[in-house]
C-alpha cells in the first residue's frame, strides 16, 4: 500500500519526535461535536505541559505515546482525520471517536532552534 503526504506528515513527526526530548511541551486538547463548524468558544479545553522524556507507537490499540515527569499522552493512530504543521514547532491531530466526537490536540514544542 503506497503511503499518502498526510500519512507521510505522520510518520515524519513521530520520527523526528526525538529532537524534542528534553525540551517543554505543550498540548492543549478540546473536545467538539461538529468538525464543520468548529466553534473554539463551544469546545471544552485542557492544557498540559511537561519535558518530553520519551515516545513511542503502541501496536496494541495503535496509539502515538508521548511521555514526560508525571504525564502520559496517547493519540490513536486510527482515528486521526486530519495533521498540520502549523508554524514552527507547531503541530495539530484531529481525531474522529464517532460522528459527533472530536478530539483536537495541538502540540507546541519550546523549542529555541
Amino acid at each position: 500500500m503506497e503511503t499518502t503526504s498526510f500519512q507521510q506528515g505522520i510518520i515524519d513527526f513521530f520520527e523526528n519526535i526525538a529532537t524534542y526530548y528534553g525540551i517543554k511541551t505543550e498540548i492543549t486538547q478540546g473536545l467538539f461535536s461538529e468538525l464543520e463548524h468548529f466553534d473554539a468558544d463551544l469546545t471544552a479545553w485542557n492544557l498540559s505541559e511537561f519535558i518530553l522524556i520519551r515516545s513511542a507507537y503502541r501496536t496494541t490499540g495503535a496509539k502515538f505515546m508521548m511521555e514526560g515527569n508525571g504525564t502520559y499522552f496517547e493519540i490513536s493512530a486510527e482515528k486521526i482525520i486530519s495533521f498540520q504543521k502549523n508554524g514552527r514547532h507547531k503541530f495539530e491531530f484531529i481525531e474522529k471517536y464517532s460522528d459527533t466526537v472530536f478530539r483536537i490536540t495541538k502540540i507546541r514544542f519550546h523549542y529555541k532552534y
